[in-house]
């Protein structure tokens, strides 16, 4: 049974018991297929064929007697016997991923990983970007007799969602994702940012204001002259419409900001594809409109539940499921307050409030007070805002750890609204406090070390291997 299943997801397979001998060989079988699909569209009115252009794939089988229940974390573990296996994509950027998750299942299993030129040909969009520029109706016809183009019929977010169970004859999946889907994602990141996936740090703030990203720039090209852990800033390209910011090290664990924008749609948009980049951790910085009389413009809130009202992530994550606060990211968050305001005990609690987040989908919410009246104080919701539950949701959904500390900027239910002149004091005072705290809550959980982020309580009982 697992040679018919290892036949029918791919070919050639070697074994491999060192893992950077494994990821040499990925690289080497994604080289050729990329080179392959070049060539083919360079001369393609010559009759150039693109056969065999496929993406390679990683598997590895267990029996009963090596499935483990048992691991010192909650990822690298196969949790049934059987054979498991996925597709991969650009190693370039992957490849210490790669690196990191094959160990560990050379380490728990003491068996080979095997890898192979699988059945799935490689889109040529996702490799010759020129392909899709200025391409007429019958030119697009032409490509399709003769290259494999993106199929969304086979790209989609079932393994992340829980959605597939294991089925006779079909191998389990060790990523969360399929090559077509990662590079479905880092296409878009590029679209939407501004910047190339290769830019991206693992440490990712997400924001809603300008005056964020000018900030962040600041500090960004400060750090870099000063010489600092940072190697360089890389700024987007053009106008994009969610602007990315990357304070870069050499080992990818710097700093990315986004400008995701107002709302919801859009704070799914961004961590739909950035999920795909494996982060240690996302963290929403933003405004949020104060709920309690005892709350004052400028105070902190530290987010520990949430009111999904925002409705985008309904289908793929219920709002029956609960969305936990991660500890570490509370306790790191919480200490980097403390720490950039200088304010410790009883007087940090009078400036940081932690609580329930309600995100609401309607801009004007306040508007339909007496309908949500019931709804916040049966909620015990501390604030309101667009975007701090879906991007805690997202990161619930695709296991990356997450948190949300926003800033009081009006308290509408009490007649304190964010007027403009009380606006420009309000910002000047507080958004490079705020942003100091992400700066620093991620400095800070760098320095723990980023295995204890990945928590099991982003995993569930029958989940892929890798992280």
């Amino acid at each position: 049974m697992a040679q018919a299943v290892q036949d029918s997801v791919g070919r050639d397979f070697q074994p491999f018991t060192d893992a950077a001998a494994a990821v040499a060989r990925i690289a080497e079988i994604y080289g050729q297929s990329a080179a392959l699909l070049r060539a083919a569209f360079a001369r393609q009115g010559e009759g150039g064929s693109a056969e065999g252009a496929v993406y390679p794939y990683l598997a590895i089988e267990v029996g009963r007697e090596a499935a483990s229940h048992e691991a010192p974390l909650p990822y690298g573990v196969l949790l049934e016997p059987g054979f498991y296996g996925t597709t991969l994509t650009r190693p370039d950027l992957f490849g210490a991923y790669l690196h990191e998750q094959i160990t560990l299942l050379l380490g728990q299993y003491r068996r080979p990983v095997l890898v192979g030129h699988s059945r799935r040909a490689i889109p040529l969009p996702y490799v010759v970007e020129e392909s899709v520029t200025d391409i007429a109706e019958s030119d697009l016809r032409r490509l399709l007799g003769r290259f494999t183009l993106p199929d969304l019929a086979t790209t989609d977010d079932r393994i992340a969602n829980c959605e597939t169970r294991p089925s006779p004859g079909q191998p389990r999946p060790l990523s969360l994702f399929t090559a077509e889907r990662v590079d479905y994602s880092l296409a878009r990141l590029h679209h939407y940012t501004g910047t190339e996936p290769g830019a991206f740090q693992r440490f990712v703030l997400l924001t809603n204001y300008q005056r964020y990203v000018d900030a962040f720039i600041a500090l960004g090209r400060q750090a870099v002259e000063e010489g600092s852990e940072y190697t360089g800033f890389v700024e987007p390209e053009g106008s994009p419409q969610m602007p990315a910011y990357h304070m870069v090290r050499a080992d990818g664990d710097g700093i990315t900001l986004i400008n995701i924008g107002v709302g919801p749609s859009n704070a799914k948009t961004i961590t739909d594809h950035v999920a795909v980049l494996r982060p240690h951790c996302w963290l929403m910085l933003g405004h949020c409109a104060g709920l309690r009389r005892t709350q004052r413009l400028g105070d902190y809130v530290l987010a520990h539940g949430y009111v999904r009202d925002d409705h985008v992530l309904d289908d793929d994550l219920p709002v029956w499921v609960p969305v936990p606060p991660i500890a570490e990211v509370q306790v790191a968050l919480q200490e980097a307050t403390s720490k950039i305001t200088g304010l410790k005990g009883a007087e940090l609690k009078t400036r940081l409030r932690t609580g329930t987040v309600m995100t609401t989908d309607n801009r004007n919410w306040e508007l339909r007070y007496a309908t949500l009246f019931n709804q916040i104080n049966m909620s015990r919701s501390i604030a309101v805002d667009m975007e701090s539950a879906t991007i805690a949701a997202n990161g619930f959904r695709f296991r990356v750890p997450y948190g949300t500390l926003l800033c009081v900027s009006d308290k509408p239910l009490h007649g304190e609204l964010k007027l403009r002149g009380m606006a420009r004091a309000f910002y000047r005072e507080r958004i490079s406090q705020h942003l100091h705290v992400g700066i620093e809550t991620m400095r800070s959980l760098r320095a723990q070390g980023v295995e204890r982020l990945h928590s099991r309580k982003l995993r569930g009982f029958d989940e892929p291997a890798f992280r």
